[in-house]
């Protein structure tokens, strides 16, 4: 069994999120298909379909030589396509809403005791609380995001000289691990969400007890180590496919124009394939960055942690 709330090093996140698939793996996967695995094929063979049919009309747009081909396509397909939009956004935020509270609630069952989570127990903890889940949606759009786009419009800016670089690499983590403090204080107590998002800021720079270092860096390491592994891997699936369609994009007739539609053909159809492929890995593999930044949360949770320590302890006697 693994002990949550307890101080954890930066090569502690790492080793104990792989840790705690080996654990809890199976049965967290289980739930995690059982729950979202209908929501996941939707959306990808959404935003599949949908992207192929809106590329393959502007890149046939080129092929057949009219220039307003494309345009004349939104003109006439404009309802349709509005409500392909609504339904995409709908899709992404019910999934975005599953993806980030699963591991919340799954992690928050584990450290209180479980050994084994049922998906009706994950079920009903949405249930539960859903007015807390509508309130924290409101909080993340009109106060979050608008913050965090103001942070990384500013860092883009800077982009034309080095220093904006350097801070991108700071806003993106920083920005993902308050969003997931957020989400794991909001529901593991029973402060609002401005509350929450004050503590989600404040400890990732500072502990509880003000006596101990700053944890900033070893949560902003522990993040963008996640991310690099994230990116190798999902970047197998996205390479190789890539080649086919910019081999297609590069053949083309004396007079400049695509000899044919490379989202029609074959190449397309490799593309999308892997492409699908890859956003379902990048989905699973979310899982083991929010379950790091979960880690991160307790170890920020000082004031919980000798109280763990005391629980184990008396568990220990009392197997004895």
């Amino acid at each position: 069994m693994m002990q949550f709330y307890k101080k954890r090093e930066f090569g502690a996140f790492i080793s104990d999120s792989f840790n705690f698939f080996k654990l809890y793996g199976k049965n967290y996967l289980k739930n995690y298909i059982l729950i979202n695995g209908l929501l996941l094929i939707l959306t990808v063979a959404v935003v599949i379909f949908g992207f192929r049919e809106i590329l393959g009309q502007l890149i046939g747009s080129n092929v057949s030589g009219e220039s307003y081909y494309f345009e004349r396509y939104f003109s006439e397909n404009a309802g349709m396509l509005i409500s392909a939009g609504i339904l995409v956004f709908v899709l992404f935020v019910i999934l975005g809403i599953v993806n980030y509270l699963y591991p919340v609630f799954y992690m928050k069952r584990i450290a209180e005791g479980a050994q084994k989570v049922k998906a009706d127990e994950i079920l009903g903890d949405f249930k539960r609380n859903a007015g807390r889940i509508v309130k924290m949606c409101i909080g993340m759009m009109f106060i979050v995001f608008p913050i965090v786009m103001i942070l990384v419009g500013f860092s883009y800016l800077l982009m034309l000289i080095i220093i904006g670089f350097f801070l991108m690499l700071l806003v993106y983590p920083t920005a993902f691990n308050v969003s997931s403090f957020l989400m794991y204080d909001y529901f593991n107590t029973k402060r609002g969400f401005i509350e929450s998002l004050s503590y989600s800021i404040r400890s990732q720079f500072s502990y509880p007890n003000g006596s101990e270092k700053s944890p900033y860096w070893k949560y902003w390491g522990g993040s963008i180590i996640m991310f690099i592994i994230m990116y190798m891997i999902t970047s197998v699936f996205t390479f190789i496919p890539m080649f086919f369609v910019y081999g297609s994009l590069l053949t083309s007739t004396p007079n400049g124009n695509l000899e044919e539609n490379p989202f029609t053909g074959t190449a397309g159809i490799i593309f999308f394939i892997f492409y699908g492929i890859s956003m379902l890995v990048s989905l699973f593999l979310s899982n083991l960055m929010y379950i790091n930044t979960g880690l991160m949360y307790y170890d920020s949770r000082t004031d919980l942690h000798q109280k763990a320590e005391l629980e184990e302890i008396e568990t220990i006697g009392i197997n004895e």
